[in-house]
């Protein structure tokens, strides 16, 4: 049961594509030389006699595609076993010539499933054929000799035990003394959404008969895949003429924009009488007007000042439901110039992100003696291409200040899941809470938030393994905290965001920060203008809570510290990051981390860390590492936030290589929608 619902989990997180039971582009069991479309996010789960697997398959790039796997085989202990796989098309298909792909699956992993392939598919009318050949498991029996033997003798032999996995086994990679070959082909009807497939595996599942599975029949198996809605694909198996297959796939294209939605509705100010308006709003200040209609367009007027001499009017906003920062200026200012005084010939609208200045709009405006004009969509196009971004100011002093922020309380209040994917004894154990949030503005741009959860339904309590690390155990105690504290405080902590000068940000923070530790700390990052490089620092003192989640603590304590490197690449909108420096665990290394955001506001991306704790200390996994996502809500919703569901995913979590959750190194990323080169893409 708990296996079926994995796998409906699965699907309903994602929602256009198939993959093979391996998550790889492919048919069955064997991978193609074939793609998916750039940003494709697919989901699969596939069950059958042997094992049942679940893989998350991302296309990087157009040529790049990734898999994170993992399978239960169903032997006399029922393990499982995690590992990744990438695949790189050469070329693409054109002419006589084939697609052509080289692949690695068990890129970092035990080995187990550990094969390499050099794979080419071509396509006649709606055939698809595919031939390649393979080492590792994809060689079979062996069918000729090995021709990288002629490179070196190292590609002789290959040791199928690589220990704990989690290491990049490259001495392994296309070795073996022989080689053996793979196939098939598909046929996609023109009147159904189905398409046939047939292939040729030579994978003789040694590792499967060795812990009691049966020896396959055949190497042939024939089945069927059918679409049955946008995105979600069955496909039904006779595999090696043994046993049946079935597996679900979903796929998400993460790069796809949301409908462009008209501005909402709002009755002005200027439609409104003053017995209408709130209490401290006049309709006699342009200021009041422009805050009112900015507050119902979903923006912030924070501070403004209008220079005489230069006739020109500064305005510090703010985003409070836009996804997209470049939609939140074009409202701004079109309000803007609707409510400003005639005499007002230019604008200066200045970013404020999360409490950060981080750029000036100049804006010329279009004025008629003693009439502000609102421009034309043509006018609003042709000003877009005329934008300079400028570096964020400060307003010394602002003439007009929003101080009603100021005590103002905010709750939100929300069905909630935790989700613990890839225990050693189970794939999934989950809990579904409410979620009870509250943020008290205070004085000097202080905020407290705080979040409470109210268990509903969980099955935390089924864990029963303990923690074997040799280290600290500063996070592998985690399922203590899911069993004792499954309702509990989550966090309550003051915070306070600024920017000191020209391209300096800052934050600083402390109280309950996460559901494992208390703290204080703080975070600066150096953003120059207009550079793709940023630098950036972040410390933290940091105490372990108790199991309960209550407000006491247990004896350990700790200081992290950490100087980031970051990189806003000009290759489709890939971030890269650096982060060197201390962990939870007092053990010393650096972090690489990738991530790739898209217009939507999709945020998708991986993380190693490599510390000086030995692998064999580390235990299972050899390092830290996992995936990251960000799925924005707007589209869910259908209306216009801010909102995102985050979450990180590690195949198995140890102590080495561990930081604080959300609290360091973060502000490169939370600011990543208004940076300067987002702004300019836009």
């Amino acid at each position: 049961m708990k296996r079926i619902w994995l796998a409906v989990t699965l699907v309903m997180i994602s929602a256009d594509g198939y993959g093979s039971n391996y998550g790889t582009t492919g048919l069955f069991d064997i991978p193609t030389a074939r793609m998916a479309a750039d940003g494709t996010f697919t989901t699969t789960a596939a069950i059958s006699s042997r094992t049942n697997s679940y893989a998350i398959t991302y296309q990087a790039t157009p040529w790049l595609e990734g898999t994170f796997r993992y399978t239960g085989f169903n032997d006399n202990s029922f393990t499982y076993d995690r590992n990744y796989e990438a695949k790189v098309r050469l070329w693409e298909e054109r002419g006589y010539l084939p697609q052509v792909a080289v692949g690695i699956r068990d890129l970092v992993g035990t080995g187990v499933a550990g094969t390499e392939y050099l794979v080419a598919s071509k396509s006649f009318d709606n055939f698809d054929l595919t031939l390649g050949v393979g080492w590792g498991r994809l060689a079979g029996k062996g069918v000729i000799s090995n021709p990288l033997k002629v490179i070196s003798s190292d590609f002789a032999s290959r040791n199928l035990d690589v220990g704990k996995g989690g290491r990049v086994s490259y001495q392994q990679f296309f070795s073996g003394e022989e080689i053996g070959f793979f196939g098939g082909l598909s046929y996609q009807f023109e009147s159904l959404p189905v398409k046939a497939m047939v292939e040729y595996n030579p994978d003789q599942y040694a590792r499967e008969v060795s812990a009691g599975s049966k020896e396959r029949a055949s190497p042939w198996t024939v089945g069927a895949a059918w679409q049955a809605f946008p995105g979600v694909t069955l496909a039904l198996s006779r595999q090696h003429n043994d046993e049946w297959a079935i597996e679900v796939s979903a796929a998400l294209n993460s790069k796809i924009l949301p409908p462009k939605r008209k501005p909402q509705y709002f009755k002005s100010s200027l439609e409104m009488s003053q017995d209408e308006m709130p209490t401290g709003i006049s309709l006699d200040k342009w200021y009041d007007r422009l805050l009112f209609d900015m507050e119902q367009a979903g923006l912030l007027l924070i501070e403004a000042k209008i220079d005489a001499e230069t006739e020109t009017a500064n305005l510090v906003i703010g985003n409070q439901s836009f996804p997209i920062w470049a939609d939140a200026i074009a409202r701004a200012t079109a309000l803007a110039e609707l409510h400003l005084p005639a005499n007002v010939r230019s604008i200066n609208l200045v970013i404020e992100d999360q409490g950060h200045r981080v750029h000036t709009i100049p804006i010329a405006r279009v004025v008629r003696p003693g009439i502000a004009v609102v421009r034309s969509a043509q006018d609003r196009r042709s000003l877009a291409r005329q934008l300079d971004i400028l570096p964020g100011r400060h307003l010394a002093p602002p003439k007009y200040a929003t101080e009603f922020v100021t005590g103002k309380v905010s709750f939100d209040i929300s069905v909630a899941n935790r989700l613990q994917l890839f225990d050693p004894d189970d794939p999934a154990r989950y809990q579904v809470y409410l979620k009870l949030g509250a943020a008290f503005r205070l004085p000097a741009a202080w905020v407290l938030y705080g979040t409470y959860a109210v268990d509903v339904v969980n099955n935390f309590d089924e864990i029963n393994r303990g923690s074997n690390s040799v280290l600290p155990h500063v996070r592998t105690d985690v399922a203590e905290y899911l069993k004792q504290g499954a309702t509990g405080l989550d966090s309550l902590y003051l915070e306070n965001r600024g920017t000191w000068r020209r391209g300096v940000h800052y934050r600083v923070f402390g109280g309950v920060l996460e559901e494992m530790y208390s703290g204080v700390g703080g975070e600066v990052l150096v953003q120059p203008h207009g550079s793709r490089l940023a630098l950036g620092v972040s410390a933290n003192w940091a105490k372990k809570r108790d199991f309960d989640r209550s407000f006491s603590h247990l004896d350990y304590q700790t200081t992290t510290a950490f100087v980031s490197a970051y990189w806003a690449t000009p290759f489709y909108n890939y971030d890269v990051a650096v982060h060197m420096g201390r962990y939870l665990a007092k053990d010393v290394g650096a972090t690489l981390e990738v991530r790739r955001t898209f217009d939507n506001g999709w945020m998708i991306g991986l993380w190693a860390t490599l510390t000086d704790v030995p692998f064999d200390d580390f235990g299972e996994g050899s390092f830290d590492k996992g995936l990251f996502f960000r799925i924005p809500l707007d589209g869910i919703l259908g209306r216009n936030t801010r909102s995102a569901f985050s979450t990180r995913m590690r195949p198995i979590q140890r102590d080495g290589g561990q930081r604080l959750e959300n609290f360091g190194a973060n502000l490169w990323f939370d600011l990543r929608g208004s940076r300067y080169d987002a702004l300019n893409e836009r």
